[in-house]
């Protein structure tokens, strides 16, 4: 056996199902493991940063790694953006890197680079197996490594004479270290602090986006009055009707600063304390009142949802929690708008979908539309870094293949990452993509008036501009195989999405409307 064929074997026996791929030269004898191992599924990405997007996707929904496979240092450039996307989501992930032999680095050829230093950057172990004997050994490490808490990018970088050498010996699957409990005197300083008459509010993360989480946070706003808000952004978040809703912390400062007025007690559970975004002239980074007080109830990767079960429990073991009625907006008529889009996908989101939401500035709408629609999943990107919402929608299509998966992305997104769809169409997954086109980076108009005296002028309003030429999303879908329409109205986007999610295979609909002002 050779160490190729001994690192597949051993991921496949520690729990590794999916291997999301882009190849080059070395990493073919890694390519050919695979056949050998037909319990790892490969799945073909034709951009790095596709690959690497959708294991960060199939993690959140499968709770489990994925692996992938890059080629060398500019592969895992590529890969890079949506490798920083996976780390702020705290998502676990075997990332296998191929390398020239070792004889062959030492002559400086083309395409080498130091691949340890740039995997480095991603703050999770960076491990390279010397010898065919020790790549077995190295994948079970991986494995269990990327499940440390809070979940972490474990890389693996293999050379070409390691991939190919005999000698190869597949290894046990290692124990991954279980989630540590918060201190149980912690638990009650919260709950000496919620008894108290300083106003406070609560704020969860992480983990505590689930049904567990959500209930346990919403007895606690029983018990107490506190108030219960969201990080601003939760890696997979459960939502709609018959879990709790909360409301969720704002994009920019003085919308942070008036959600938590007054508030004197800010209790932190399963993230961290609320910082902005981006620095904006005059205001804070730290978006804590001066005069509020920070207690962390549970530290990102301690167990957030055992913390706050037990904090319920302390307060009042009988409360519970209120949930959310089933409702849906009346479907709207006329010309899409900013709003009317999201009123549409809350009146037809299918049971139990996976929304993938990559929407930038059209996403304020979204959460109302959908707070009583049918019980859905929804995950967003978490590191700022554009173009993870097709990607993302492949994993989860991979890891729930029995869910519709809803993909809503802005059109100066999408642009990054489009041809996620040859792979949707390729693996034929149940992903209905709803491109919201404004043909602007509206997002960045927005942030002018935060950073930028006065009004945009033309030059620069030009760099924020998508529409000269217009970009056709319909025809770029049909060409990577995927149908493609296009609506202006809400009565076109309520057809064309209700056929999409109920015919099997990929779609996409270009809806159109005016930037947002």
């Amino acid at each position: 056996m050779n160490g190729a064929e001994a690192l597949m074997r051993t991921l496949a026996g520690s729990g590794v199902e999916v291997c999301f791929a882009n190849p080059g030269t070395t990493e073919l004898h890694l390519v050919r493991a695979l056949d050998a191992v037909p319990q790892v599924r490969p799945v073909l990405g034709l951009f790095e940063g596709v690959v690497t997007g959708a294991a960060d996707g199939y993690a959140r929904m499968a709770g489990k790694p994925a692996a992938t496979l890059l080629h060398l240092g500019p592969g895992l450039g590529h890969g890079m953006a949506n490798l920083h996307n996976t780390r702020r989501a705290n998502s676990p992930l075997v990332n296998i890197v191929g390398d020239h032999p070792t004889r062959h680095k030492a002559q400086d050829p083309p395409l080498e680079s130091d691949i340890a230093a740039v995997a480095g950057t991603l703050r999770g172990p960076v491990r390279r197996p010397e010898n065919p004997t020790g790549a077995g050994q190295d994948g079970a490490s991986a494995y269990a490594e990327a499940l440390e808490p809070p979940g972490q990018i474990a890389t693996l970088v293999m050379p070409a004479d390691v991939s190919w050498g005999e000698g190869g010996t597949v290894a046990d699957p290692m124990p991954a270290r279980s989630v540590p409990p918060v201190d149980p005197a912690v638990i009650q300083r919260v709950c000496t602090i919620l008894r108290g008459d300083e106003p406070a509010v609560l704020i969860i993360g992480g983990p505590a986006g689930r049904e567990p989480g959500l209930r346990a946070a919403g007895r606690i706003a029983a018990s107490t009055g506190v108030r219960v808000m969201l990080e601003q952004y939760v890696p997979r978040l459960e939502h709609g009707a018959g879990v709790p809703t909360f409301e969720q912390l704002a994009a920019y400062p003085e919308q942070v600063a008036s959600q938590l007025d007054g508030v004197r007690q800010v209790i932190v559970a399963g993230g961290k304390a609320p910082v902005s975004f981006f620095a904006y002239p005059e205001q804070p980074s730290c978006l804590v009142p001066p005069e509020a007080r920070t207690q962390i109830l549970a530290e990102v990767g301690q167990d957030v949802v055992g913390a706050l079960t037990a904090l319920a429990d302390l307060l009042d073991p009988d409360s519970e929690p209120e949930l959310s009625t089933s409702s849906r907006p009346a479907l709207p008529t006329g010309a899409l708008t900013a709003t009317s889009w999201a009123q549409v996908i809350g009146a037809l989101l299918p049971e139990r979908a996976i929304v993938v939401d990559e929407t930038m500035s059209c996403r304020p709408a979204l959460a109302g539309a959908t707070a009583g629609a049918p019980r859905h999943d929804l995950l967003v990107q978490l590191g700022g870094a554009m173009g993870e919402g097709m990607p993302m929608a492949i994993g989860a299509a991979i890891a729930a293949p029995d869910r519709p998966v809803i993909t809503l992305e802005g059109d100066g997104c999408a642009v990054y990452t489009i041809s996620a769809l040859w792979t949707q169409a390729r693996e034929k997954l149940n992903i209905t993509n709803v491109i919201l086109t404004n043909r602007s980076y509206a997002i960045l108009r927005e942030e002018w008036g935060h950073l930028v005296a006065g009004g945009v002028d033309a030059r620069s309003d030009r760099l924020f501009d998508l529409g000269d030429p217009t970009i056709d999303y319909v025809s770029i879908a049909e060409g990577f195989g995927v149908p493609g329409s296009r609506a202006t109205t809400a009565e076109e986007l309520a057809e064309q999405f209700s056929r999409a999610v109920a015919e099997p295979g990929p779609h996409l609909i270009e809806a159109i409307f005016p930037p947002v002002a």
